[in-house]
């Protein structure tokens, strides 16, 4: 991978640029005028969308330190993500000092709302380790605590919602207030614009309501003009049907733990950040499910 630095320091990188959130945020940037550098894991349709986009997309492996170091000059911000699988220490610290070496000054860390030193979740606290690591780093640090993406109900939800009008999922009449992608990405995008405004933050992200999964189905039922019930299940019948369906164990084990979490309140809440900070108000649960009304046609 070959990059030649920019004459000023005007660049932003993006990484995870085909995910959901980096990929908002990129194409709000590039909306906005900004130069973008949009770092992927490889080149695919999504990457190919960015850079007809506008974006210059680079790729190469959070993993390598040289790939990251190019990736990051000429950069003067970053957005830093990394899914739900081991290795975020490792990652964390290598673009934490490549980013600073190449000259970036500020970071938008992606973490999650269970991310804490005493989470029995390991993924939960190791993000609350990685949070940590950038802290020490020389960079200026926004850490992002989202809760539960609205997009889960497209992934863990569209199977039983498709086949049998069931939302069946582990988390009893624990409330919280979904999340949707896009309104994190313009809330990345705004702090990347102006980093030092919101240097040193911690931001729980919320979406616009509270709602139990009762309240959920009944939001679904209205979206999708049929009906769906909300069925409570236990937390092992859940891991094992999780694991059946081929999801790795990391992932289970913090999906068993989080889910406790999450019956004891830790992703309940609401706040205005993401309106206040990203500049519109977030989209509800009908919204989203309206929207993705695909991901549960039969």
């Amino acid at each position: 991978m070959t990059i030649r630095p920019s004459s000023t320091r005007s660049a932003v990188l993006i990484t995870g640029a085909g995910g959901k959130t980096g990929g908002h945020a990129a194409r709000l940037l590039l909306e906005r005028g900004h130069q973008v550098r949009a770092l992927v894991h490889r080149f695919d349709d999504r990457a190919a969308a960015l850079r007809d986009s506008g974006a210059e997309v680079v790729t190469g492996d959070l993993n390598d330190i040289d790939a990251v170091r190019a990736a990051a000059e000429g950069a003067h911000a970053a957005y830093f993500v990394y899914p739900i699988k081991p290795g975020l220490l490792d990652t964390t610290t290598i673009f934490a000092q490549a980013a600073a070496e190449a000259g970036v000054t500020s970071v938008v860390n992606m973490s999650q709302i269970s991310a804490r030193r005493g989470a029995t979740s390991d993924a939960a606290r190791t993000h609350w380790l990685a949070e940590r690591v950038l802290d020490w780093s020389p960079l200026a640090v926004t850490h992002l605590r989202p809760t539960y993406f609205a997009e889960w109900l497209t992934i863990f939800g569209a199977k039983s919602i498709r086949d049998e009008g069931v939302l069946r999922l582990p988390f009893g009449n624990g409330r919280h207030a979904p999340i949707a992608a896009e309104d994190q990405g313009r809330v990345i995008a705004a702090i990347l614009e102006r980093p030092e405004e919101h240097a040193g933050q911690t931001y729980p992200l919320f979406g616009p309501v509270e709602m139990n999964h009762y309240e959920i189905a009944d939001a679904i039922s209205r979206a999708l003009g049929r009906p769906v019930r909300y069925e409570p299940a236990d937390i092992p019948t859940w891991i094992e049907w999780l694991k059946s369906q081929g999801f790795p164990s990391y992932l289970a084990q913090h999906l068993s733990h989080v889910a406790v979490d999450y019956v004891n309140g830790i992703f309940a809440g609401t706040n205005d950040i993401v309106e206040r900070v990203g500049g519109k108000k977030p989209m509800t649960v009908e919204d989203f499910i309206t929207a993705n009304a695909s991901a549960f046609a039969d």
